[in-house]
């Protein structure tokens, strides 16, 4: 039998991550894969397959709508080859995933494929083509999560499908229904729109992306209404019917009454939930809380000594690079380090387009707590750099303490605001103030001037070019 100082279960962003600098610590590690490419959710069928769309689709999108007013002449129809679109979206998993199977062989980490279940806190069976039982001094659960659905829907993969389905569909549909106007829903949606589909968003809350600030909701909803997507807030679906090649959702109004809508595809994406299917944490003495997530403490150790927990499969926001954050923080945590993580600095990003970025408290949350805070927006078509590329939807807005002027929260819609948000993440770890972010020369012509002046206009209501 194998032995090893840390075992992982689980190999997306928080496993691999965790295996790799448990590893760098002198640790032996080991890492264990139910299926037969490493990466998880996040490589496999969700970040990066997804953007991979989101850049082909916005080609396609430029290239009919935007590349005339560019001086640029197409002879003939532009046509999407989705066939082709499904498979350069593969040719990019399958190089980030053989990425993943280098770094384990540069680590010198034992990779297992198989699904692992605890036989007690220091063993672990993986069942596999064979069965293989390791031991483990420590274990790292990091089995993420899967899409969650609602109790009445039954999803037959082909009609009425996950996020999983929507990213290897054959044709593009004639009207995608959406339940669900969170990320997923909005950036899947936003593909097929681009190709040509109707999309209808059906959304319980009274605003699409409900757990951002209510401003980035407002602009979002504006900007996807110009695009002609049908948006429905406070909707409460009730029903959906597979009639054919025909679904049926029926949902209750803000006002009780009932609508109908008909489409040829339902992406169901109301949100994940944890998945700890065969793992039988509770040989291993692992506590579960009613959520079924895994009870973990600030440590992130389990109810087991020995054991800790990351990304998905534990309370927080179910994000990538939060599981990564836990992830280097689990394996600096056993090497005797004192490490931390500041869950107010995890940047959250939708990637539609325009990108929807956000980092720290909103203003309903500094409203919540009764702080005294001041605002300083700045809209992205006053930049030039916005005008030069066409892309002036938008806004950043910074929150500061109303005393102290540090910045309390980063809000952003707008190109390249994925990117951007680092500058706020950054300035916040450092605790700097409004005036510091308004006084740091920002290279002109770019996006990122929009901080800038949005700092201005949070320190004395100053920004130059508004």
């Amino acid at each position: 039998m194998n032995s090893y100082d840390v075992a992982v279960i689980g190999s997306g962003p928080g496993g691999y991550v965790a295996a790799i600098r448990c590893a760098q610590l002198g640790m032996k590690t080991a890492i264990i894969e139910k299926y037969s490419t490493l990466g998880g959710t996040c490589l496999n069928v969700g970040c990066i397959p997804s953007k991979a769309l989101l850049d082909s689709s916005h080609h396609y999108e430029d290239a009919i709508k935007h590349f005339e007013e560019h001086g640029i002449d197409i002879p003939g129809e532009v046509k999407v080859n989705l066939k082709q679109m499904i498979a350069r979206k593969q040719a990019v998993v399958d190089q980030t995933t053989g990425g993943i199977d280098f770094l384990m062989k540069k680590n010198k980490i034992d990779v297992y494929e198989g699904l692992g279940s605890f036989k007690d806190a220091t063993h672990i069976t993986i069942k596999g083509k064979e069965t293989t039982e390791i031991e483990a001094k420590n274990t790292i659960i990091a089995t993420g999560s899967k899409p969650a659905s609602l109790p009445f829907i039954k999803l037959d993969k082909e009609r009425v499908i996950t996020s999983t389905e929507a990213l290897k569909l054959t044709e593009i549909p004639k009207h995608l229904i959406v339940i669900g106007g969170g990320v997923i829903g909005l950036e899947l949606g936003q593909v097929y729109k681009r190709l040509g589909a109707e999309v209808t968003v059906i959304e319980y809350m009274d605003r699409i992306i409900p757990t951002m600030d209510s401003g980035l909701s407002k602009e979002l909803n504006k900007v996807l209404k110009k695009q002609k997507f049908n948006i429905n807030v406070s909707h409460k679906v009730k029903s959906v019917e597979r009639k054919g090649k025909e679904v049926i959702v029926k949902a209750d109004n803000k006002k009780g009454d009932e609508v109908e809508f008909k489409g040829d595809y339902c992406l169901v994406s109301v949100g994940r939930k944890p998945y700890t299917d065969g793992l039988n944490a509770e040989a291993a003495g692992v506590k579960l809380t009613e959520r079924g997530q895994i009870e973990v403490n600030d440590h992130l150790q389990t109810s087991a000594k020995n054991i800790y927990a990351i990304g998905d499969v534990v309370k927080g926001a179910m994000l990538a690079h939060k599981a990564e954050e836990e992830g280097v923080f689990v394996a600096e945590t056993l090497a005797g380090q004192k490490p931390h993580i500041d869950y107010n600095l995890i940047p959250g990003v939708v990637y539609t387009w325009p990108e929807v970025a956000s980092v720290g408290q909103t203003e309903e949350q500094l409203k919540d707590a009764k702080v005294e805070y001041k605002v300083g927006s700045f809209p992205m078509r006053a930049l030039g750099r916005s005008r030069a590329s066409m892309d002036i939807d938008g806004f950043v807005k910074i929150l500061a303490d109303k005393k102290t002027d540090e910045i309390l929260g980063v809000h952003m819609i707008g190109a390249r605001a994925a990117d951007m948000i680092a500058e706020a993440v950054v300035a916040m770890e450092y605790r700097a103030s409004a005036e510091d972010i308004s006084r740091m020369s920002h290279a002109h012509p770019t996006f990122t001037e929009a901080i800038k002046e949005a700092a201005l206009a949070a320190t004395d209501d100053r920004a130059l070019h508004v």
